[in-house]
C-alpha cells in the first residue's frame, strides 16, 4: 500500500509522463484534407455572391453536438452564445454560420434552421406529434458592407439565400481564401479570407479550425511577407515563410488597416474535435482556442473587432485518461490549427477583380490577382 504522503507525487509523476508522451513533437500531424472536416461528423459548405462582396459559410454536423464559445472582441455579433453558457439548459449545436453583411448576416443562421428543421433536426422540448423540433444554430457575423460591393439590397439582404445555397452544398471539401464568409474579407492591409487547417494526435483525437479573416490587425510581420502565424506552419501549407524574418516591437504593425474608426473588422471561427467533451470542456476549447489569433494577428480582440470562436465536440473518440490532460492538449491543438488557418486562409486569398486592394501573393510575387 503506497502511504498517503506519497501519492500526491506519485500522481504528478504519471501526470508529467503522460504530458510528455502525449506532446512529442514528432506525433501529431494534419488530417487528411486539412481543414475542419478532418473531424468526424463535421461537414462545410460555402456560398458567395460576387456582385454584393459577401459570402456565407456553414459548418453542420450530423446532430446536436457539444459546443461552447468564447466571445473576445470588443463588437461583436452572434447568435446563440447565451444557450451555450455550461449552466444553461442546451450547451449543444447543430450548426454554426459564419457571415458577412453585419447584423445583415445574421439572417444566414435563420435559413440554416430551417433547413435544419425541415429534416426534422433539432432540440426536442415536448415530444409531441405536430410540434416541431428546434435547431439549435450559432452564427457570427463579420463587417464587409463598405469593401465596394452593391449593397443596395433594400428589404431582401441576400443572406437567407446564401444560408440555404451554402447549407446545400455542405460536404467534406470547401474552397479557402476568398470564399464563402471570407469572400468580402480584408485582413489588415491585405485582401482576407476563409482558411482551416487540422492535425491528428498518435493517439487517434482530430482537431480542426475553420475561421474568416476580416481583422483591423496585420496576420503578417513587418516586412509584408512573413505570417505571424509562421513558427506554427507544417510543412509549406501558407507558402513557407521563415519565422526569422519575424519581429515584434512595441505599437509596431504597418501592416494593420488604416482607419480603425471604420470598425470594419472582425475575425471570425469555429474549432471542433472529434473528442467526446461536456459544454463546459468545449467551452474552456473556445478560450485556449482564441490565443491562435493572438498569436497570428497582431494587434487583435480590438475595440473594433468583433473576434468570436466557436468550439463544437462530436464525440467519436473516448478521451483519454487523465480527462483533464486531454482536455488541456485539445485546447492547445486548437489554438495552433487557428493560428494555422489564418494564415492559410490569407495566403490563399485573392483580390476582388478590378480592386486596388492587394492580396498576399500579388504583394510577394508569389502570384498575380484575378484581374
Amino acid at each position: 500500500m503506497v502511504p498517503i504522503f506519497l501519492r500526491g507525487a506519485i500522481d504528478a509523476a504519471r501526470a508529467i509522463a503522460h504530458i510528455r508522451a502525449m506532446t512529442a513533437e514528432s506525433h501529431a500531424r494534419p488530417g487528411p484534407r486539412n481543414l475542419i472536416t478532418d473531424v468526424a461528423g463535421l461537414a462545410v459548405g460555402s456560398a458567395q455572391d460576387e456582385r454584393v462582396r459577401t459570402g456565407v459559410t456553414v459548418v453542420v454536423a450530423d446532430g446536436l453536438v457539444a459546443a461552447g464559445c468564447d466571445v473576445s472582441g470588443g463588437g461583436p455579433g452572434t447568435r446563440e452564445t447565451d444557450a451555450l453558457r455550461p449552466e444553461n439548459l442546451v450547451g449543444r449545436l447543430d450548426a454554426v454560420t459564419l457571415s458577412g453583411g453585419s447584423v445583415y448576416g445574421l439572417g444566414a443562421a435563420d435559413a440554416v434552421a430551417a433547413a435544419l428543421g425541415a429534416q426534422g433536426r433539432g432540440y426536442r422540448l415536448r415530444p409531441v406529434e405536430g410540434i416541431p423540433l428546434s435547431p439549435l444554430v450559432g452564427g457570427a457575423i463579420l463587417y464587409d458592407l463598405a469593401n465596394g460591393g452593391d449593397k443596395a439590397w433594400g428589404e431582401a439582404p441576400p443572406y437567407a439565400a446564401l444560408g440555404r445555397s451554402a447549407f446545400a452544398a455542405a460536404g467534406p471539401d470547401f474552397a479557402l481564401g476568398t470564399a464563402g464568409a471570407g469572400y468580402g474579407a480584408v485582413a489588415g492591409a491585405l485582401k482576407g479570407g476563409l482558411g482551416s487547417a487540422s492535425v491528428v494526435t498518435h493517439d487517434g483525437i482530430t482537431v480542426g479550425a475553420l475561421v474568416a479573416v476580416n481583422s483591423f490587425g496585420s496576420v503578417v510581420g513587418p516586412d509584408g511577407c512573413s505570417f505571424w502565424a509562421a513558427p506554427f506552419e507544417i510543412g509549406q501549407e501558407f507558402g513557407g515563410t521563415d519565422p526569422g524574418e519575424l519581429y515584434a516591437r512595441p505599437d509596431a504593425w504597418p501592416h494593420s488597416k488604416r482607419d480603425p474608426q471604420g470598425l470594419a473588422n472582425t475575425t471570425i471561427a469555429v474549432v471542433a474535435t472529434d473528442a467526446d467533451l461536456t459544454t463546459a470542456e468545449a467551452t474552456r476549447v473556445a478560450r485556449m482556442a482564441k490565443a491562435g489569433m493572438a498569436r497570428a494577428i497582431r494587434p487583435v480582440f480590438s475595440p473594433f473587432d468583433g473576434d468570436v470562436v466557436f468550439a463544437l465536440a462530436t464525440g467519436r473518440v473516448a478521451s483519454p485518461e487523465p480527462r483533464v490532460y486531454t482536455l488541456a492538449r485539445i485546447g492547445a491543438l486548437a489554438a495552433d490549427c487557428l493560428s494555422r488557418a489564418i494564415a492559410r486562409g490569407v495566403h490563399a486569398a485573392r483580390a476582388w477583380q478590378g480592386s486596388d486592394l492587394p492580396d498576399w501573393a500579388a504583394a510577394n510575387g508569389a502570384g498575380r490577382r484575378d484581374d
